[in-house]
């Protein structure tokens, strides 16, 4: 038997990154790029960005997306087990959300200094929440940078 410690491919780093993908499809689709990916047993369960220039409708946040992808997934609208990887700090909208779904934890690219959930004074996420936030911050601030410049 190998004494050898085994390699957790699985982390918070390797999750954005593939949220950060998900951002990139709304980039190259002239959405505001943000990216979102739900894990559940280190299993990507739901991946969405932004479509709300597509679909026509100011609730289809790459969170909202990714909720309702992952509740379809599992046949039930509890996500206690689950975590959301999402490339910029979900607004208040997508916060309720994440509240009712009861999300175990939220892990976050970018902060969002002007309509992040943070802003308000209150704590609006369920109490048994976890958040993180800061990971592949700067390439998940430089995407949505790059693309309101080229909107300018």
């Amino acid at each position: 038997m190998s004494t050898e410690p085994i390699l957790n491919l699985f982390t918070d780093d390797y999750f954005m990154r593939e949220a950060y993908k998900e951002a990139q499809k709304a980039y190259d689709a002239d959405e505001v790029p943000v990216g979102a990916v739900i894990v559940c047993q280190n299993q990507i369960i739901a991946r969405a960005h932004n479509l709300t220039e597509s679909l026509n409708d100011v609730t289809a946040h790459a969170e909202m997306q990714a909720i309702t992808a992952a509740a379809n997934h599992l046949g039930g609208k509890y996500l206690n087990e689950c975590t959301l990887y999402v490339t910029l700090e979900p607004c208040i909208m997508c916060a309720g959300a994440i509240y009712w779904a009861q999300l175990k934890q939220v892990i976050y690219g970018a902060p969002d200094t002007k309509r992040g959930f943070s802003k308000l004074q209150t704590n609006i996420l369920h109490p048994k929440t976890q958040i993180k936030g800061g990971i592949m911050e700067q390439p998940c601030s430089k995407i949505l940078t790059d693309f309101f410049n080229s909107k300018r």
